[in-house]
């Protein structure tokens, strides 16, 4: 899998699709390696007719993790937040909208169609109303504005996605079931969890990159960040905003909050859905990302750029070995 230094870091990333299509890029939630962007669920948004781009966010995965940095001080954060002050953190999200901005720079990208989910949904967000040339389309799925007054999730909900879990090479199966718990909370109604499909997925990370510490260092990283409402207003890209009706981390009101901040913002509640993506929801994500990108034709009455234009773009680059 393929590295590449942006934004003063490495980036681990990976394509599918045609180099010569308009880019997709794909970014993961809280602590979550690019590999929740399953290739199944790659290779059909590819199959409608785009080059897509996944990557491991900085703190995950195969990317830079930031181990030296101190454990993050959430009351001090809290308190510097609240009295409108920058609080100690090694990063925050507006640090990864330049990390994936930097791996458009350094792939010769100039545009893209910009995914996010959770987490993900932010940096999608940031990206799209600070780099808005970069931004052709948006979607943020299952995420939030940052709103402190938005509905949290229950104590219970907190507690099994914050709870530790037990260290994967002293007891797997342990490690594995702890896992599946936590996305079994997660889970909509409609959409009951794979429980053999779920281990293999937990077992696919640990096996790639276990970094357990980035997980809060990303936490710290929403939370001073802070409220970005006041900063979706300058968002001009098509956007949507797809978010679960059952979604128990992140509440339904988040996404409904989202959409009001955006002009012309197209808001899908998926009914039954939680804060996941079940592989019997691919094929309606994926269109509803890619007829949201071809809005953008209507929007600014733009033309896809052409082949021989990304040729050029992408001089010096291997895209190839995406």
């Amino acid at each position: 899998m393929p590295k590449i230094k942006a934004n003063g870091i490495e980036i681990a990333y990976d394509c599918f699709g045609n180099t010569d299509a308009q880019v997709v890029l794909l970014i993961s939630g809280l602590g979550t390696q690019m590999i929740r962007w399953s290739e199944p669920f790659c290779q059909i948004l590819a199959n409608q007719g785009f080059s897509v781009i996944r990557f491991d966010s900085r703190d995950a995965g195969l990317s830079t993790h930031f181990d030296s940095a101190s454990t993050p001080d959430f009351a001090a954060i809290s308190d510097a937040v609240s009295r409108g002050e920058a609080p100690h953190v090694p990063y925050t999200l507006f640090d990864m909208a330049k990390d994936a901005i930097g791996l458009l720079d350094a792939l010769k990208i100039r545009q893209a169609h910009v995914v996010g989910r959770s987490m993900g949904g932010m940096v999608a967000q940031l990206m799209a109303s600070e780099h808005a040339e970069r931004v052709l389309s948006l979607v943020s799925m299952m995420s939030s504005t940052g709103n402190r007054d938005l509905p949290q999730a229950s104590p219970a909900v907190m507690a099994a996605m914050t709870s530790p879990a037990p260290h994967p090479l002293k007891d797997e199966q342990a490690y594995l079931a702890h896992c599946v718990a936590f996305s079994q909370v997660i889970a909509g109604r409609g959409y009951p969890v794979d429980v053999s499909a779920q281990r293999d997925q937990a077992l696919a990370e640990v096996k790639r990159a276990y970094n357990p510490s980035g997980f809060w260092r990303h936490i710290a990283a929403i939370a001073a960040t802070g409220d970005l409402r006041a900063r979706l207003a300058k968002i001009s890209a098509p956007t949507l905003v797809l978010h679960g009706s059952d979604d128990p981390l992140v509440s339904p009101e988040a996404g409904r909050d989202t959409a009001a901040h955006i002009d012309g913002a197209e808001l899908r509640i998926v009914e039954g859905m939680g804060h996941d993506l079940p592989p019997a929801l691919f094929g309606l994500v994926a269109t509803a990302i890619a007829d949201n990108a071809r809005r953008m034709f209507n929007h600014a009455n733009q033309v896809p750029p052409c082949a021989e234009e990304r040729r050029r773009m992408s001089a010096g680059v291997l895209l190839g070995a995406c």
